[in-house]
């Protein structure tokens, strides 16, 4: 960017930019960390899940090319924002009924443990979602403080005076967008941090999560584009393989680490 002067009054707001992000991925790491407490890592299951993962975007993007039309690719899109935008909402959701579930099976010395973990991992939650509800609030502030800004100022002053007055607007709203993009993945990946309070809790909400979704996109867009076997089998397969391999995960926690539903 130096050895382009007409790129050089980018500097300045590559540089906010980057201390937004910077000190916004501080505070992601610190509310969700990669591995927290109670965390189990298994580079098999991790390894099948990335496989999973990538033969059913190749599926779908397969299905599209061979059966579908511009309306069937405005359709995915669509989906995909709406996930993109209730995941979140319904994650919390899904984490809600099964730790209600677990902890009614638990037995009494577990649920004093449970208990005891509870309110760190709903304070993560809250902190999360209460990031989520300031995203409209804070955009809709900066745009209203910048319609405030005085449009006499001219020259250098003036110049000064705007620069200054859509960062005091613009910064909190960035900085709350950067600590989501940086939380989104560890907090939905480890369901709010609860694997403190039981460690097969991230594969429970994963399978209750993929079939909610799955009927929502079913009532929303139908079903996937091609024959109706194969398109049966389609809609089937991405929350049936996701089921199996976190059901195979958490096996994996009882055999290998002695987890059990009720301790």
């Amino acid at each position: 960017m130096l050895l382009f002067p007409c790129l050089w009054w980018l500097t300045v707001p590559l540089l906010v930019g980057y201390q937004l992000a910077r000190t916004a991925r501080r505070m992601a790491r610190r509310v969700f960390p990669v591995r927290p407490e109670g965390h189990v890592e298994d580079p098999e299951v991790l390894r099948v899940q990335r496989v999973r993962a990538w033969v059913g975007l190749a599926m779908s993007g397969v299905l599209l090319a061979v059966f579908g039309g511009w309306q069937d690719v405005a359709d995915a899109q669509q989906q995909f924002l709406n996930r993109l935008l209730f995941a979140p909402w319904f994650a919390l959701l899904s984490a809600a009924v099964v730790v209600a579930l677990l902890f009614w099976a638990a037995r009494p010395g577990a649920r004093r443990a449970m208990r005891t973990q509870l309110w760190p991992a709903g304070r993560s939650a809250l902190s999360y979602f209460g990031a989520w509800t300031l995203v409209p609030l804070l955009f809709t502030t900066a745009g209203k403080g910048m319609s405030l800004q005085p449009s006499s100022a001219n020259g250098l002053p003036g110049v000064l005076l705007r620069a200054s007055v859509m960062l005091m607007c613009w910064a909190p709203f960035w900085w709350v967008i950067f600590f989501l993009c940086f939380a989104s993945g560890p907090a939905l990946r480890h369901a709010f941090n609860l694997t403190a309070l039981h460690a097969a809790l991230p594969a429970l909400v994963t399978s209750v999560l993929v079939w909610v979704f799955a009927f929502l996109g079913l009532s929303t867009g139908g079903l996937p584009p091609g024959p109706v076997p194969l398109a049966v089998c389609a809609f089937l397969g991405g929350p049936v393989s996701v089921t199996v391999v976190a059901w195979w995960e958490i096996h994996r926690l009882r055999r290998r680490h002695g987890v059990r539903w009720r301790g």
